[in-house]
């Protein structure tokens, strides 16, 4: 398994990193992520969406692992799209992490001023405020178009990956387009029992290890870049723990059969739910 995957710019970005979506409180989001640092995870995914950047900043901080050995990935909300807005909504979340400049900015949804927002921040990575940039939930066509008329290309995209949606198809399209797909609830969010399922649990049993980790060694395989997140200390070890064994090709196999080959979230494609992303603003700084 490669533990470092290479960005098209020649950035090097953790392939196993720690998510803190859905912790609810500052004080569990800033434990869970110094617990995610001393267990060796040097990538952490936030966004400013999830109102936690301030907690993942103050852990940075107290983590006393240098600056420049961390991997901070952070997201543009769709309110703060717009050439000006995302202006000021990079600097506002490198003041909120308390940072001089971050990993990797993604553009969270394929929603309002998109064209606006990517050149702001092609400008901030010109600028040195931005090592790399992508984008998250774009699907294959849209982006695309996002690369035909822009100057620089999307160096990740952050999709929904695990084993009931697969996204074969659209994994080997970015790969082959030299953009790293980012596999964000890799673990489902704990839908249709997948830690007790059948398929996964024979797996894990061959390999004496758990269900979470045979999936985010499934992934990994792929190519894929994996953020879990847990608030659990023993959980979060876990995790970091699926470079000492592989699955065969046979268990790679009987992984694909679980693919239902839709979202277990919800249809970007639906008008009622660009609406409802859409109105969704939020406060960052009440948390």
């Amino acid at each position: 398994m490669k533990k470092i995957m290479e960005l098209s710019n020649g950035v090097s970005m953790p392939q196993l990193g720690f998510g803190v979506f859905q912790i609810p409180t500052h004080e569990d989001a800033k434990k869970a992520t110094l617990q995610a640092i001393k267990a060796g995870y040097r990538l952490i995914d936030t966004a400013a969406a999830y109102m936690n950047e301030r907690a993942v900043g103050e852990a940075i901080k107290e983590s006393g692992v240098p600056r420049e050995d961390l991997f901070i990935t952070t997201k543009l909300w769709v309110q703060d799209m717009g050439y000006e807005a995302t202006q000021k909504a990079i600097d506002h979340s490198l003041a909120r992490l308390d940072l001089d400049y971050l990993d990797l900015y993604l553009i969270h949804q394929p929603l309002n001023d998109v064209y606006g927002s990517w050149r702001a921040m092609e400008d901030a990575y010109d600028a040195g405020k931005l090592k790399a940039i992508g984008v998250a939930n774009f699907e294959n066509d849209r982006l695309q178009d996002l690369m035909i008329n822009n100057r620089i290309k999307p160096m990740v995209n952050q999709i929904e990956l695990h084993p009931f949606h697969a996204q074969f198809k659209r994994v080997q399209w970015l790969q082959e387009q030299g953009i790293v797909a980012e596999a964000w609830g890799p673990f489902a969010e704990g839908k249709q029992q997948i830690f007790s399922n059948p398929i996964i649990k024979k797996i894990a049993q061959s390999h004496e290890k758990t269900t979470g980790q045979v999936i985010l060694r499934w992934l990994t395989q792929r190519g894929i870049v994996v953020i879990p997140k847990s608030v659990h200390e023993e959980r979060i070890v876990e995790n970091f723990a699926i470079t000492d064994f592989e699955l065969t090709a046979l268990e790679m196999d009987m992984m694909s059969t679980l693919d239902q080959k839709q979202s277990l979230f919800g249809d970007m494609h639906d008008p009622e739910t660009v609406v409802t992303l859409e109105k969704m603003h939020l406060d960052y700084d009440e948390r």
